[in-house]
């Protein structure tokens, strides 16, 4: 099979169109190959500007193919280049692959002063203090020519949806998505060139609150945060057959108008009345005579910034499953799956008639269960306008399984469950990671884990996507990074997050970041926290490892350094976390009381310093990879104090560690605290023995301690224990969350109890992706892959089998190509059959039952099969009186 270049991308875009980088920065992955070791020894590159009358070629010796420089001169605003990659391989590969396929690469507008349009409003006054009801804006113009080329640059105080000519603009949902409206406001880039026809054309657009002013936080939240006004921001550039160019702004020639929807919130939902939709107003031959001026106003004082990751769109529907009658008589819709988005409707009935839907993740007592929601109304409401309409809405979306639908139906055998479509909404990220084994119920842990995931990943990393918070809170993201790079290409979407987390850090306060970002509470004190704070440090260095981007690490490194050095309250003497600061520590562990959720086992402030220990030897590591000696140097020496200050105040001289707790024995032997390999065995032993005697295998970990349990016991040699832990099917365990049919992770260990009750405590989120990061443990031990080199140029693999698994397989789509793990378990042989990418290098590691050191074996590229003689480990017994604690639940 030839090998050829199957995708080319430009910096980490999807769509290279209207991107904020004049230098793009180039990456070719490779289609799946049986060529064996090979490796690229140069590259070509052929760019073809607009106006060019040749292509210029640049030849490159060079083994790089992730993110290499751009070789011509900048682009400048709006300008675009057609660029092809061919590469030779090292011998005996030297012949050339094909041309790659072209692709194009196009600018958007990279400089302030290309902005000459305004800021426009509606003039009519508003109480600012209720919801907005979103704003129509229209303008009308001719056009005397065929068009050449056309883009619309747009963006939103608020969220928006553009039509010109009646058609539809681009298929982005939400946009332009919630950003630090202060620092950052992202536009988007559109080719509309074929919506336009000679005469009279019309571009409208209607905008909501969104994000900008609408109620945003918890305890009733806050509006107006970032202003009080929905506004509109739009350039429509036009570029006839003849080169004339034509430039519509948002100005004064733009009018305002008030449509169907009456309301659209992010959190109480969207409230229609059909009859008063102003049918045709996208139309050119619409009559706006009545509507108003608009206001205009001055452009964002935020930079208008390209976006760095995908949209949000809606990604696929769901039918209703079934239909259902509450023991109150209200009629449910089920649809098998906790997701995010919104419901499709196809309603009829008599003019005024209310239709309301109700949003729930989960039923209490066989009706839909609001207690969780807060003080969120998570509802939709329609006034039916008396003819036959689908329906949906444009400005909100849900966190839900079960919708309760009133006002449309008297009886369930009514329902016609083909009228009712759930639409999935999230940021288009590129699927990268897939899993699957021989055990169902650890793949349907697999498969909630990517759920939760997906519904949390909507523009911004949130913790939660139903009640009212749906905040980016940091430490959720921190300990969950390595499991979504695997999941889902994250670069772009987290890249612009972490620049508004440091915006927001920077600017607003000088060094300590909010606890979630966008901050919604602007003027409230900052307080220093580890893991929340650790973000800064963290997450940077993960994406670096998924994905060999050091200008990321560039990118965050003076909020890295005031985080370090400014942002983190130090005891003089130690260096150690002051010991005063306030920790969230280990949030939710299982014995957390439903009303204090941070009431952990763990000190707080040990878990915080043993953060410190970590992070500080990261500054060291991003300091060396960028070429900064001295301050690695400075780093290094702050690792070796806190370390030092960290065993002295933590560790006894054998190796106990005072809280004693299965978190702070994780964290002290997963970041390698211990002085010595007598105090780390000792430490292992003790952990060993919480979970044996005191657990009997459950999960005692919150939100730092879950992240790391299963690589700290693998580090030990325990795997197998963890496997058991793994397994386990009453709560706390993941499996609970299975068994009880969640189809998403929960937020708490029991959000729902074993009689089928909602947990009494306000945080009780069925869908919160954190103690999913379970996930990274079965990538990188149930199928073996692990990350040796930034951007996974090289890798291992190194499969654990334990537990009942006869099989797994793994599929990682890396920055070179597609990474394929199999393994399989037949009586007392384990056979392995692996794919590596071109241009990498893996060490296989086959399981054993010797004691002996593993051998590695080092592969390159193509196809390689292993087998070896294997016998299944002992499945970890229970140590004392097993007839007083029932546990065949929980055995393979």
């Amino acid at each position: 099979m030839a090998l050829r270049i199957e995708r080319l991308q430009f910096e980490h875009h999807r769509d290279a169109i209207g991107i904020g980088e004049s230098k793009p920065r180039i990456s070719w992955r490779f289609s799946t190959s049986d060529l064996k070791d090979w490796v690229q020894e140069s590259y070509e590159i052929e760019i073809t500007g607009p106006n060019a009358s040749s292509p210029e070629v640049y030849s490159v010796t060079s083994s790089e193919s992730v993110l290499v420089p751009w070789p011509s001169l900048p682009l400048q605003s709006g300008a675009s280049a057609t660029v092809r990659v061919r590469v030779v391989g090292r011998a005996p590969h030297h012949s050339p692959t094909a041309w790659s396929d072209a692709t194009t690469v196009e600018t958007g507008l990279l400089n302030r002063e290309d902005w000459t349009c305004s800021l426009i409003s509606s003039a009519q006054p508003v109480d600012i203090s209720l919801a907005r009801q979103p704003v129509l804006f229209r303008r009308s113009f001719s056009l005397n020519q065929s068009i050449r080329k056309a883009r619309l640059y747009i963006t939103a105080h608020g969220v928006y949806e553009a039509h010109i000519n009646g058609q539809r603009v681009g298929d982005h949902v939400l946009a332009p998505g919630w950003t630090s409206y202060r620092h950052r406001l992202p536009y988007q880039t559109f080719d509309v060139t074929n919506l336009f026809h000679k005469g009279k054309n019309v571009i409208a657009s209607q905008v909501a609150e969104g994000w900008f002013c609408g109620r945003l936080g918890f305890l009733g939240g806050v509006r107006n945060i970032w202003g009080d006004q929905i506004g509109l921001v739009a350039i429509l550039a036009i570029e006839a057959a003849d080169g004339t160019k034509t430039v519509i702004n948002s100005d004064a020639e733009w009018r305002s108008g008030l449509g169907s929807i009456i309301t659209s919130e992010i959190y109480d939902g969207e409230v229609t009345d059909l009859s008063l939709d102003p049918k045709g107003w996208q139309a050119p031959d619409f009559n706006d005579a009545s509507w108003a001026k608009v206001k205009v106003n001055k452009l964002p004082s935020a930079s208008l910034v390209a976006p760095d990751g995908p949209p949000v769109r809606m990604i696929e529907t769901l039918p209703a499953k079934s239909v259902l009658t509450t023991p109150n008589g209200k009629i449910v819709m089920d649809f098998a799956q906790n997701i995010v988005g919104w419901v499709r409707l196809r309603v009829r009935g008599p003019k005024g008639r209310t239709v309301k839907l109700q949003f729930t993740e989960e039923l209490e007592n066989g009706e839909v269960a609001t207690r969780p929601l807060r003080i969120c109304k998570a509802s939709d409401t329609l006034f039916l306008s008396g003819e036959e309409q689908v329906w949906e809405p444009k400005f909100t979306f849900h966190g839900f399984r079960y919708v309760q639908l009133d006002g449309l139906y008297s009886r369930a055998d009514e329902v016609d469950l083909a009228s009712i479509t759930a639409v999935v909404v999230h940021t288009d990220m590129e699927q990268t990671g897939w899993f699957e084994c021989s055990n169902p119920l650890l793949n349907q842990l697999h498969k909630n884990i990517r759920w939760g995931m997906r519904g949390n990943f909507l523009s911004i990393p949130t913790d939660c996507p139903q009640r009212d918070e749906r905040l980016g809170w940091t430490g959720d993201i921190h300990v969950f990074g390595p499991t979504a790079n695997y999941l889902y290409d994250t670069s772009g979407m987290l890249k612009g997050w972490l620049q508004d987390l440091s915006a927001e850090q920077i600017e607003d306060h000088g060094s300590v970041p909010p606890f979630f970002c966008p901050n919604v509470f602007l003027n409230d004190t900052r307080y220093p926290t580890a893991i929340w704070g650790d973000v800064l440090v963290g997450l940077p260095w993960t994406l670096y490892m998924s994905y060999a981007d050091s200008g990321i690490l560039n990118q965050q490194f003076e909020s890295m350094q005031k985080w370090m050095d400014e942002g983190i309250p130090r005891d003089q003497v130690t260096n150690l976390w002051q010991e005063d600061s306030y920790q969230f520590g280990d949030w939710l562990d299982p014995v957390a009381p439903p009303d204090d959720p941070g009431n952990s086992v763990t000190d707080p402030q040990l878990v915080a310093n043993a953060y410190l220990v970590h992070i500080t030897s990261l500054m060291h590591e991003i300091c060396l990879t960028l070429g900064l000696e001295e301050l690695a140097k400075f780093y290094s020496k702050s690792w070796a104090g806190v370390k030092t200050a960290f065993q002295t105040r933590y560790i006894s001289r054998e190796g106990r560690v005072v809280a004693d707790s299965q978190t702070a024995l994780a964290l002290a032997i997963h970041f390698q605290l211990f002085e010595n390999q007598s105090q780390e065995s000792t430490a292992a032993a003790r952990l060993k023995h919480l979970i044996l005697r005191n657990s009997r295998f459950k999960i005692a970990t919150g939100f730092a301690g879950t992240p790391i349990i299963g690589h700290a016991l693998s580090r030990v040699g325990e795997a197998q224990l963890f496997y058991r832990m793994l397994y386990h099917r009453k709560a706390p365990s993941w499996l609970y969350q299975v068994s009880m049919g969640a189809t998403t992770m929960w937020e708490r260990w029991d959000s729902k109890l074993p009689d089928g009750s909602i947990n009494p405590g306000e945080m009780t989120s069925f869908n919160h992706y954190a103690l999913g990061a379970v996930a990274d443990w079965m990538h990188t031990n149930v199928a073996g892959l692990v990350l040796l080199e930034p951007g996974w140029r090289k890798f291992r693999i190194a499969p654990v089998p334990g537990g009942d698994l006869k099989h797994a397989n793994a599929q990682f789509l890396s920055p070179y190509g597609l990474i394929s793990v199999k393994w399989i378990i037949e009586d007392t042989q384990f056979s392995l059959t692996v794919q590596v990418p071109p241009n990498t290098v893996a060490e296989v590691k086959l399981p054993s039952n010797s004691t002996q050191k593993q051998v590695s074996i080092s592969i390159g590229s193509g196809t390689h099969d292993f087998k070896t003689e294997y016998e299944r480990p002992a499945w970890p017994p229970l140590p004392l009186y097993p007839q007083y604690y029932p546990h065949d639940d929980d055995e393979p």
